[in-house]
């Protein structure tokens, strides 16, 4: 049974259409590698899908660059002037907005204004003031940055020594405190020992806010 005819038109799914790409791009390769074995032929094939990708098929016995020079030797043209024209056009304005950004840059400095007319020396004037302007700006910025800066660093530090006088007050506290408590055990000590020495003898110690600090009693009932 005969296949209907195709109707040559684009492929509007997607899908669709990389299918058919795939199978008959395999197909043109096919037919490529063989004209290259039965013939003897020098054949180069580039594709480039919808999608970006490039294909390439190439007879193994040559390069694609060798075809390229050959094709143009053969017939005489040359298929990379008008690309180098174009190049050599971009390269000389290059060159000229190079030359103009230096001649500014050097006015700017104070530099090559004697050919400036009163129209550009007001502008470049102008100019140089707003770039004054825009450079005092960033500078107070930085400034008040800096001050910022440092007053969280005095705030922090008097912060922790705040912190150390606090703890140095109760460390003090806690020392006195138990100071009293070794003094007070010292003299209950002193009392119990001078009541095993004898029958009814009693040491009392005297505190160092009375009189008779540093003397002590004994009483005999």
């Amino acid at each position: 049974m005969a296949r209907g005819k195709i109707q040559i038109k684009r492929i509007e799914n997607a899908t669709n259409r990389q299918v058919t790409f795939s199978k008959r791009r395999n197909g043109i390769f096919k037919k490529a590698q063989e004209l290259t074995v039965l013939c003897d032929a020098k054949v180069s094939i580039i594709m480039c899908s919808s999608t970006g990708k490039v294909q390439e098929y190439v007879s193994s016995s040559t390069t694609t660059k060798q075809l390229l020079d050959e094709y143009q030797r053969r017939l005489k043209i040359d298929l990379w002037s008008s690309q180098y024209e174009k190049m050599q056009e971009n390269l000389k304005n290059l060159k000229e907005v190079n030359i103009n950004l230096k001649k500014e840059i050097r006015q700017r400095l104070g530099e090559s204004l004697n050919d400036l007319s009163l129209k550009k020396l007001s502008d470049l004037e102008q100019d140089v003031d707003n770039c004054l302007r825009i450079i005092r700006e960033r500078k107070l910025r930085a400034i008040s940055g800096q001050i910022v800066t440092h007053r969280k660093k005095v705030r922090r530090e008097e912060e922790e020594n705040r912190k150390l006088g606090n703890g140095f007050i109760i460390n003090a506290k806690e020392e006195d405190q138990h100071s009293e408590l070794v003094d007070n055990e010292g003299h209950y000590d002193s009392v119990i020992r001078f009541q095993n020495e004898g029958p009814g003898i009693f040491a009392l110690r005297l505190q160092p806010n009375e009189a008779l600090s540093s003397q002590w009693m004994s009483i005999h009932e």
